[in-house]
């Protein structure tokens, strides 16, 4: 029995378990799942009710994405997006960490500025714009977020940027942030990134 993963396709958190588990290459079965109508068998293996969550073939649960990228690299990991190296593994579990702790709130708070109308849109963009520049001066060595080469960071941090960069494309794309812009671009246009936005076939 395949390990089941409860995912959404649009949801970052949910996409960037998928891209560790396609990479890795591990067999997992995926349940797309409607947040309106969240399934029975979903919601008593995870009462949290949010994705992605993957139940194992041994019955145990993994509820948050991270540890599921972690599951399924430390199974294969054939592009080496996890360091040996345990300073550069520690640097980039900051940065994730700053992406799902900070930028993510700001994130919220812009893409549902209208719910929010104490503040202006662009008030709530420019929250988020410290991290934005961070990563873009990151980029500007090599045109990755660290180590010269696609690692967890980039992938857990990616869905994200897309997110941010969907609420407003118009300003995004004339933004100087010209690195980030452009690895944004490079990871949306990848094989990888197409293969786990793919619908599931019924």
């Amino acid at each position: 029995m395949k390990p089941l993963l409860y995912t959404f396709r649009r949801c970052p958190f949910a996409i960037r378990a998928r891209l560790a588990i396609k990479v890795s290459g591990v067999a997992v079965q995926m349940q797309e799942v409607s947040l309106r109508a969240k399934p029975i068998a979903m919601l008593k293996c995870s009462p949290k009710g949010t994705v992605p969550v993957l139940k194992l073939a041994d019955g145990s649960v993994l509820e948050q994405s991270l540890d599921i990228m972690q599951w399924a690299l430390s199974i294969n990991d054939p592009e080496h997006w996890l360091e040996s190296d345990l300073e550069k593994s520690n640097a980039v579990m900051s940065l994730i960490k700053q992406n799902d702790e900070s930028f993510k709130p700001a994130l919220d708070l812009y893409k549902y500025a209208v719910r929010f109308p104490e503040h202006s849109e662009a008030h709530y963009r420019e929250r988020a714009e410290p991290f934005l520049a961070d990563l873009n001066a990151r980029l500007s060595k090599d045109g990755y977020l660290m180590s010269g080469r696609y690692t967890l960071g980039d992938m857990a941090i990616f869905p994200f940027i897309r997110q941010f960069c969907n609420v407003n494309p118009d300003w995004f794309y004339a933004s100087s942030y010209s690195h980030l812009i452009a690895w944004l671009d490079r990871l949306i246009s990848s094989q990888l990134f197409h293969d786990v936005m793919q619908k599931e076939a019924d």
